[in-house]
């Protein structure tokens, strides 16, 4: 099978890359490196560097191609109100451009990397895929609802097979973003103090990287409707200062921890996120790790590949 991978230098991708390699798949890879390392990409990726936003220049390297894993996104949330078209740009636009690609060389089947923000401030939790969507609160989540809608909506009109996956936050291996990165490199900077934005009471459910590609690939193989929504996430969740607990008991730190106040980090930050994944379960899915195994996995990853904190 030809597997084309977009952000296939990230987080996800990469691990993704080398699972589609290990069973024997072709796969190609686009990535800008905006946010991709080529250290994580195997040398048998057929990796080519290019924008999504290049529609003329994507689409030549979807010939050939039997499935699209679309990973590639601005994934800052916290900071989407500083630079407000990129949202729409990146995890918008861009996702169209992979539609008309799949269309212009009748590729069929994709499967999207959209997020458990897509359900706001959810009045039910944990939040099932069929609960309905609120007003949204960030612009990561209102350009994701909007990517998802468009995906759906190419489904209906020219037969794709389509996989939606809302992720929780993801941790593991080659990890280059978020909130155990930046407590682990502020810790390491000076371990008698941490700034911790909001109150650290938020609630929060993370999920760890090989976990997550194991599920994709699981309903890949088993889901065949012409839209299939997933919430990947654990049975639990966790507050920040539980996490924060995990990290410096592992790095043997006990760091005064600032608080910056109210009950949610920033804005559009949702202070409870915790998703109903019975439908994933259901094809005989299940994590491997908890949360705090995840987080100490992390941990142990920056901890042997100090080079990723110095290329952010």
């Amino acid at each position: 099978m030809r597997v084309l991978i977009t952000g296939a230098a990230g987080f996800i991708g990469s691990n993704l890359a080398d699972r589609y390699l290990k069973d024997g798949h072709t796969v190609i890879g686009i990535d800008n490196f905006s946010t991709g390392q080529r250290e994580f990409l195997a040398p048998s990726v057929d990796l080519h560097e290019v924008d999504l936003l290049n529609l003329q220049a994507i689409v030549p390297l979807f010939e050939g191609v039997d499935q699209v894993i679309h990973l590639a996104a601005n994934a800052d949330v916290r900071f989407g109100p500083d630079h407000p078209d990129r949202d729409l740009q990146q995890n918008v636009i861009a996702t169209w451009n992979v539609l008309e690609a799949m269309r212009r060389t009748n590729v069929k089947r994709i499967a999207f990397s959209s997020t458990g923000s897509v359900y706001g401030e959810a009045p039910v939790i944990p939040t099932p895929e069929d609960a309905g969507f609120p007003v949204q609160t960030s612009l990561y989540g209102a350009s994701k609802v909007s990517a998802e809608a468009m995906i759906s909506a190419y489904a209906e009109s020219f037969a794709f097979e389509a996989h939606i996956f809302r992720f929780v936050s993801i941790l593991g291996e080659r990890y280059t973003h978020g909130h155990v990165l930046d407590f682990y490199k502020s810790l390491r900077a000076d371990p008698s103090q941490l700034r911790v934005l909001g109150n650290g009471k938020q609630r929060k459910s993370y999920l760890y990287v090989r976990d997550c590609v194991e599920a994709i690939l699981i309903a890949l193989d088993k889901a065949k409707d012409k839209v299939n929504i997933f919430n990947l996430g654990t049975d639990e969740y966790c507050q920040v200062t539980d996490s924060i607990g995990w990290i410096t008991g592992y790095m043997n730190v006990a760091p005064k921890l600032n608080f910056t106040g109210g009950d949610r980090g920033w804005i559009g930050d949702n202070p409870f996120i915790f998703l109903d994944t019975k439908r994933i379960r259901s094809l005989g899915w299940q994590p491997s790790l908890t949360i705090q195994q995840a987080v100490i996995k992390t941990v142990q990853y920056l901890e042997q590949n100090a080079w990723v904190l110095e290329r952010r």
